[in-house]
């Protein structure tokens, strides 16, 4: 078991839980700008952490 591909599987579901997080807050935004600043934080992050976690799952080599 790799802790890297560990690793790479939390930041993964991190980001994808962030980027769900982020659309909830498009769909149910009333149009305040302390909601967009939100959202950008949150879409943001969750693509770094998205990318992040699937670039180093694809990376990592399996060893057995």
């Amino acid at each position: 078991m790799n802790l890297k591909r560990i690793f790479g599987g939390l930041l993964t579901v991190l980001g994808i839980g962030s980027l769900i997080y982020a659309a909830v807050l498009y769909v149910n935004n009333p149009g305040g700008t302390h909601d967009i600043k939100s959202l950008i934080i949150y879409g943001i992050l969750g693509l770094i952490f998205f990318i992040a976690g699937i670039s180093l799952i694809r990376t990592t080599k399996d060893e057995s």
